[in-house]
């Protein structure tokens, strides 16, 4: 499929940015999802080289206590004589390792992606999750490590940083990294392992932060956008809670807007990629099976992530 690139798309002069809206078709569901075709995916799995299986995914009570003020995932089990079945309360879609959907980001008064302004309470269809669940989200995967080319200090991630179109282009390079057509990138901050080494009183101080959370990602503005779409990736996947900089700067914009609303790239929050990095690292290679399955669920806005990278 040849796209065109991101300075010839049209132009939002009002948001200074740029979109792709019918360039996949002026009913599409799937944006950059749309590159994830037969022949990719046959491509993908024909770089399978001893069929090992890594989780991608947190276990869906984590982090915990959960972010950006959800309620904890309540699991529960029923005695049904003799049969048991579970049983979960407070489960939000996206409260773990998780894909934000079409309808997670409005563009302003122009509406989701595709310009699509229905009411996602009334227009469950439209942009739903669920579409995405039909053919999965499976690829060839690539995985730039910033935190480890750049030596990023224990506790870095946590803090407020940008990761500039510049960093990746050098990770990418001094990884020996070929970013093609209907990748999945994905991208390790270490944001993820940085959480992890917290005790639990610092987890519930960064749960509670009025004030924001901090957090190292992609920056926020036009180049990054630029980007991910002239390199033509199908979507984005980060081991920190947002892909981009948080809490980010107003006067930049928000990268959620540009590549969920106004590109269709679809973004993947809070993966854990500290068992693949070093297992990609050790096997000198940068790529590998990607494959996720999003919850079919009619009008969900978001999925768990559900991932595993195939060696």
């Amino acid at each position: 499929m040849n796209l065109p690139q991101y300075s010839e798309l049209p132009r939002l002069d009002d948001l200074g940015a740029n979109h792709s809206w019918g360039v996949f078709g002026p009913d599409d569901e799937l944006g950059t999802l749309n590159l994830l075709d037969a022949r990719a995916v046959a491509e993908a799995t024909a770089g399978v080289r001893t069929g090992e299986r890594i989780g991608l995914s947190l276990p869906l009570d984590q982090p915990d206590p959960p972010l950006f003020r959800r309620e904890p995932l309540r699991h529960t089990l029923r005695n049904a004589g003799s049969m048991w079945d579970d049983r979960l309360d407070s489960f939000f879609p996206q409260g773990s390792t998780q894909w934000d959907g079409f309808r997670h980001h409005r563009v302003r008064q122009h509406g989701f992606y595709g310009g699509v302004t229905d009411d996602p309470a009334t227009g469950k269809e439209r942009l739903s999750i669920h579409h995405w669940a039909r053919g999965g989200i499976v690829g060839r995967g690539v995985l730039l490590d910033v935190a480890a080319h750049f030596g990023y200090a224990e506790g870095y991630a946590l803090e407020e940083h940008s990761i500039t179109p510049d960093d990746l282009r050098e990770t990418a390079r001094a990884q020996g990294a070929e970013i093609r057509p209907g990748d999945v990138l994905c991208v390790r901050t270490g944001w993820m392992s940085a959480y992890r080494s917290l005790d639990r009183e610092a987890r519930a101080g960064i749960a509670a932060r009025k004030s924001g959370l901090f957090s190292t990602g992609l920056a926020a503005g036009e180049p990054t956008a630029e980007l991910l779409w002239d390199w033509h990736i199908a979507a984005i996947a980060v081991d920190n809670p947002a892909v981009e900089v948080t809490p980010g700067d107003a006067a930049v914009g928000s990268l959620h807007r540009r590549l969920l609303g106004l590109l269709g790239i679809p973004l993947g929050e809070l993966f854990d990629f500290d068992e693949l990095a070093p297992e990609l690292r050790s096997a000198g290679r940068g790529e590998f099976l990607f494959v996720s399955v999003p919850l079919a669920l009619v009008g969900g806005l978001g999925s768990p992530g559900n991932a595993i990278a195939i060696l």
